[in-house]
């Protein structure tokens, strides 16, 4: 866990890695939740029979949006602002799905500082979160996340 002291601090992870999360196994009771809650009952996340028959995964995979939602999870995990009185998501720029997160698939979140916008008392980081599975080279997710902090 990085403890990043402040926004003045911040500007010492400009252009750096602050941090990877641990591996977090990606179930299919978790995949049916993020179905129930978002509505997204497509077979190839859903249904384990016909994905072993149908599928060319040949089991179910997460939802994007599912891989995407875990960042908070994650980014908690990595590192702690302190020592401001706030801060929200702003939002996204850039979300690129490139690879699949199979069922049972150990996940895990890269976070690195790419931008800073600094004024007095507020900050707006520029985030590259890079989300990996193990035992795969290539990312399944990178995505632009923008925040707000407030001193």
């Amino acid at each position: 866990m990085v403890i990043i002291n402040g926004l003045d601090d911040i500007e010492n992870y400009l252009g750096k890695e602050i941090g990877m999360s641990p591996w977090h196994k990606v179930t299919q009771e978790q995949i049916n939740k993020f179905a129930e809650a978002t509505g997204d009952f497509q077979w190839i996340h859903t249904d384990v029979e016909r994905c072993k028959v149908e599928s060319p995964f040949k089991t179910t995979i997460a939802h994007g949006y599912l891989t995407l939602s875990m960042a908070p999870h994650f980014m908690e995990q990595i590192f702690k602002v302190e020592k401001v009185s706030m801060g929200i998501n702003y939002g996204l720029n850039k979300v690129r799905f490139s690879s699949h997160v199979p069922v049972n698939s150990n996940l895990r979140l890269r976070v690195k500082l790419t931008e800073l916008l600094r004024k007095e008392y507020t900050a707006k980081m520029t985030l590259k979160l890079t989300f990996e599975i193990e035992g795969q080279e290539k990312a399944v997710c990178v995505a632009e996340s923008l925040a707000l902090l407030k001193a």
